[in-house]
């Protein structure tokens, strides 16, 4: 029975290790075949190498792929079978090269060659790879890589055919820089990547912050003597991650002053460091001045007159002319220094304990001044103070910064002009006469300040203050309530005159209100006014128009009259004309004019009706025995006749015969 379990146990073994026996390999397809040759006719390797490329003995270049493989017979070769090298999604795989040519003396990570991202090893050591950190990464992906010759160190497994300590602490020293993962430079902020290094915490509105890299290459070139920051490389290198690009065209190891902006970068931790920072914010209402630590050396913009320092155009080493306008900037700021300078109005308080928010005055105190009638009161003061942003290279190079310009230039002149100005005044004059002391200061130190590029808007002068904590012993607070008195009573004369006008305007508000209570009355009378100024205007226009109406008519029948007359004269005329001619030829038959007229008179006299000799004559109104006039008469016959009174004619007078011998 035990020699029948023996055969079957051979007979198994021999189906199992027959094919191995006869030379034939399988590989799985999720491993990788190393091949070791344990003795060659063409002897071992040559010294300095551990990978056969000519068949020689020991571990061979080429690798076995899954699947089945014929002519490996044990007894000359021993099959190695390590896993696929795998790279997760959005990871970087780092690789260390056994063998290869020899690092040159400046370089401390192999050069780059073609060799199917390490997956073939003729490849590389044909075209002169170099043994030792590569230079080149691997990104996600499974790789059939040769792990004797390459080891692979990922975020989770070390690749490789043997085992080493080193691997470990390369693994670890990686890992704690968050080299296997890109380099992310986001405005977003990620939670996972804050927490690996690989981006800042939130500064921002809404979770956002401004990030730049600081790139510090570790291979290549030293830099130039007498730089701290290397060139920025002008050809396209891809943000470091073409090394071979970056290097052949003068890439020098060291800070770079180029900064990686937004946006996700696969660089080898090896070949540089990636350190975040911030982009530099200049806000609304400062410029920033720049000051270059790098560039070459420019030429003087300022011209002979300006002895502060030097000033030069933008790109060069120094303090440049031309200052950033409000806005962000990706800064290297190992680079260039940025000296934020106020271009709107801003204030400083010399006031113990007090500052604004730009903190500028932190250090300046309350004026501690002696008047002339000797108070010595403690003076708070504020200066609004604007600065030219074109002067703002000027006032950095002459002081540093702003708070150096503050501190060592114009508090020493305000405090020096404001006990000068103490000592000429008395503590009654900083009380009442503060509005001219501000203007004659602001004059003043703006004249002072104009040498210093600076602008001085305004000096306000605050309350004085006492040294005496006790305000009973204080003589400033006595000199207050004198004041508050005679205020006081300024304001009593102001009340009375206002009371006075009051009255007044009471006395008009009453009599309005008399007026008001009869509107209705004086309404009515002012209807009925116009009512009979309206009927006035009727009937005078009614006699205008009768008398108009009059005149036409009256013009009328005088127009009649007129004609009528000329028409009657024109006939008497006529009448007359014929009656002429038939006078005229009656006097012709007479042949003498007189006979005719003798004729015509004796003929009158006896057709005439009134005798020759009156029968009565009529004497009235003469006195004594002269008879009146006959006109008296006849004025006295007629009154009688209209008056209806008898008349009695006077007696008949008899003429008087004049006496011929009178």
């Amino acid at each position: 029975m035990l020699i029948f379990v023996i055969v079957g146990l051979l007979a198994i073994a021999a189906l199992v290790y027959m094919p191995r026996l006869l030379g034939v390999v399988y590989i799985p397809h999720t491993r990788v075949g190393l091949i070791e040759k344990l003795w060659s006719a063409r002897g071992s390797l040559s010294e300095g190498h551990i990978i056969a490329t000519a068949n020689e003995a020991g571990m061979q270049s080429r690798v076995l792929r899954g699947g089945i493989h014929f002519g490996l017979f044990p007894w000359q070769y021993r099959i190695h079978r390590v896993p696929l090298v795998s790279i997760s999604e959005g990871r970087i795989g780092y690789v260390y090269a056994k063998d290869g040519s020899p690092l040159e003396a400046q370089q401390t990570l192999g050069r780059t060659v073609e060799c199917n991202q390490f997956q073939d090893t003729d490849a590389f050591l044909s075209k002169k790879g170099q043994r030792g950190r590569q230079r080149a990464i691997l990104r996600e992906g499974v790789y059939a890589i040769n792990t004797a010759q390459f080891v692979i160190l990922t975020e989770t497994a070390i690749y490789s055919l043997d085992e080493d300590e080193t691997y470990s602490l390369w693994q670890n020293e990686l890992a704690q820089l968050n080299g296997f993962r890109p380099v992310n430079i986001s405005s977003i902020v990620d939670d996972a990547a804050v927490a690996h290094g690989t981006a800042l915490p939130a500064s921002g509105p809404g979770g956002r912050t401004d990030a730049i890299g600081i790139v510090a290459v570790q291979d290549g070139p030293t830099i130039p003597a007498g730089e701290t920051i290397a060139p920025a490389i002008k050809a396209n290198h891809n943000y470091f991650q073409d090394i071979e690009t970056f290097l052949a065209n003068g890439g020098c190891r060291g800070r770079q002053l180029q900064v990686l902006t937004d946006g996700t970068f696969f660089i080898n931790r090896w070949f540089a460091t990636i350190e975040l920072g911030q982009k530099t914010l200049v806000p609304i209402g400062f410029v920033g001045v720049v000051v270059s630590y790098y560039g070459e050396t420019g030429t003087d913009t300022t011209g002979s007159t300006f002895r502060y320092g030097e000033q030069v155009a933008v790109g060069e080493k120094g303090v440049w002319r031309e200052a950033l306008t409000p806005g962000k900037y990706p800064l290297n700021p190992y680079a260039i220094k940025i000296e934020l300078v106020p271009t709107v109005n801003f204030v400083l308080r010399w006031i113990t304990g007090q500052s604004e928010s730009h903190r500028y005055d932190e250090q300046l105190a309350t004026l501690e001044i002696i008047t002339a009638d000797g108070y010595e009161p403690l003076l708070p003061l504020s200066l609004v103070l604007h600065i030219d942003y074109q002067k703002a290279p000027s006032v950095v190079q002459r002081f540093g910064d702003v708070k150096r310009l503050i501190t060592q230039t114009l508090d020493p002149i305000l405090t020096a002009y404001f006990r000068d100005v103490a000592q000429g005044s008395r503590m009654l004059d900083l009380l009442t006469h503060r509005e001219d002391i501000q203007k004659r200061a602001t004059l003043e130190l703006s004249k002072r300040f104009e040498e210093f590029d600076i602008n001085c808007v305004a000096v306000l002068i605050g309350r004085p203050e006492s040294k005496i904590a006790d305000q009973t012993a204080d003589p400033i607070e006595k000199l207050f309530d004198q004041l508050r008195i005679r205020r006081l009573a300024e304001e009593q004369r102001e009340t009375y005159a206002k009371q006075q006008e009051a009255e007044f305007h009471l006395k008009a508000l009453q009599e309005a209100k008399a007026i008001a209570g009869k509107q209705q009355e004086l309404t009515q009378s002012k209807i009925e006014i116009e009512v009979a100024t309206n009927r006035a205007e009727a009937q005078l226009a009614e006699a205008q128009r009768m008398a108009k109406k009059d005149i036409a008519l009256a013009e009328g029948r005088a127009k009649a009259q007129v004609l009528e007359g000329q028409g009657e004269a024109s006939k008497i005329t006529q009448i007359g004309e014929a009656e002429a001619a038939v006078f005229a030829q009656k006097i012709a038959a007479y042949g003498d004019p007189r006979l005719f007229a003798l004729r015509d008179v004796a003929e009158r006299f006896a057709n005439s009706k009134q005798p020759l000799v009156p029968e009565r004559l009529l004497v009235t109104g003469g006195s004594g025995e002269q008879p009146g006039s006959l006109m008296q008469t006849l004025l006295t016959l007629m009154i009688s006749e209209k008056t209806d009174t008898g008349f009695n004619a006077p007696p008949p007078v008899s003429p008087k015969v004049p006496n011929p011998n009178a």
